[in-house]
């Protein structure tokens, strides 16, 4: 087998893309409290062993191949992907894993502080097999939603180049489900301790997103032309979305934040996600500003109706995905066999099947996710104690923290490393006097 330039192309963009997981741990571990940071970045790195792992073994030929019921592909097809040795193929199914693992890691933001890092883990292998395959394989592999599928040949194919309903829409609403399932935090929207410890992280983490971005987006592009409107796209939207979101904060609370900037960023990368291959470079500036507008704004409707979505995941991805979703019934561009959107005079049928893949999929996700969640929360316990939410979950769960000062941790109380002290593993605590 020649290794092509596109062969190339596909495995750096699945590099970049594997990349965002460690630079969401960084933009979540900057965005939670001190006390909370080693655990949520764990939270993403656990995520890429466990789906890399799913992934290879049944994960793959769940979102592809041969259908059961047009839900979700064999998973005994290509097990352990035995099938794809000494083919290219292997190239796009590890491109694809990338794509479940930032996915599943992106969930974790709305229940940040209060989780259970076993039952996380847990989790996630469930709900990678349960809820991403099924629907990555409705939308990509020839299920439901596709040209092909029941839904589909219906309602018209839908337009979702690079995961705004798979990844975003399906993340966000399982965020959300989850963020109910576990409650709020001790203090939710008191208590100025749950306010970001670390803005530089954030935009490190949101810089390390943008970047990996263009491979997430590009690496499925066919040729030179699409590859060229993808990439500027993708630089174009979340500049605008960044934008849009500081005119909406200057002029709501009197000043544009860091936060605020690098919120923009993701979530203008959010809703260009399904759309960056089918919008013009102006379309992408006016979805951007609308997304980071309305994100904006979305990210306060937690307080409003109280659910404690920790670190945003329902107003940046649920929101900013099914703004990026719909926009295509408006604003793609006419294709060879597509009449593109309402304002290119392509009548309703574009809109309807945007609709219709949009409400397919926050239904299916939200049903399982409850399903999911609930059986975890109801069996192992997903919630940590008060106490130990109190203590910090970096303590509770890992017995360690992202920032030493002269051995002190909560409450002035002595707290030996693991791996470098030899009392640790005997329970000694030193009281000790400021």
């Amino acid at each position: 087998m020649d290794l092509s330039a596109g062969h190339v192309w596909v495995m750096i963009s699945a590099a970049l893309v594997l990349l965002m997981t460690p630079g969401l741990a960084f933009f979540y571990g900057g965005m939670t409290r001190a006390k909370a940071a080693l655990n949520m970045m764990m939270m993403s790195f656990i995520s890429i062993g466990l789906v890399a792992v799913v992934w290879v073994l049944w994960g793959y030929s769940m979102s592809g191949g041969d259908g059961v019921a047009q839900l979700f592909g064999n998973p005994f097809a290509s097990f352990g992907m035995e099938g794809l040795l000494n083919t290219e193929d292997l190239i796009g199914a590890g491109y694809g894993a990338t794509f479940a693992i930032i996915t599943v890691a992106l969930i974790s933001g709305a229940i940040a502080d209060r989780a259970r890092f076993s039952s996380w883990a847990l989790f996630v292998p469930i709900w990678v097999t349960l809820v991403y395959c099924p629907l990555a394989f409705m939308v990509w592999g020839g299920g439901l939603l596709s040209a092909e599928g029941a839904i589909g040949s219906w309602a018209g194919e839908a337009i979702d180049f690079a995961g705004g309903t798979v990844v975003h829409i399906n993340a966000g609403m399982a965020g959300l489900i989850l963020a109910l399932i576990l409650g709020k935090r001790k203090g939710f929207g008191k208590d100025p301790a749950q306010r970001p410890h670390n803005i530089p992280f954030v935009m490190l983490g949101a810089a390390l997103l943008w970047f990996g971005w263009f491979g997430f987006n590009g690496g499925a592009a066919s040729s030179a032309e699409e590859a060229g409107l993808i990439w500027v796209n993708t630089m174009a939207a979340p500049a605008a979305a960044m934008l849009g979101w500081l005119v909406t904060e200057r002029i709501r609370d009197g000043r544009p934040t860091s936060l605020g900037a690098a919120s923009g960023v993701v979530a203008g990368l959010v809703a260009i996600t399904p759309a960056c291959a089918n919008v013009s470079p102006v379309g992408a500036i006016g979805l951007g500003v609308v997304a980071g507008v309305l994100a904006a704004l979305a990210v306060g409707l937690k307080y409003k109706l109280g659910y404690d979505d920790s670190l945003d995941v329902v107003g940046v991805h649920l929101v900013a995905g099914i703004v990026g979703t719909l926009a295509l019934g408006f604003i793609a561009l006419p294709a060879e066999g597509a009449g593109g959107g309402l304002f290119y005079g392509g009548g309703f049928a574009q809109l309807l099947a945007q609709v219709v893949a949009a409400v397919v999929s926050v239904a299916y996700c939200a049903i399982l996710t409850v399903i999911i969640g609930l059986a975890v929360h109801k069996t192992v316990g997903f919630r940590v104690s008060e106490e130990e939410e109190v203590t910090g979950v970096d303590l509770t769960q890992h017995a360690e923290s992202a920032y030493e000062f002269g051995g002190l941790g909560t409450g002035g109380t002595f707290v030996p490393h693991p791996a470098t002290d030899r009392s640790a593993h005997e329970g000694s605590k030193e009281e000790v006097t400021a």
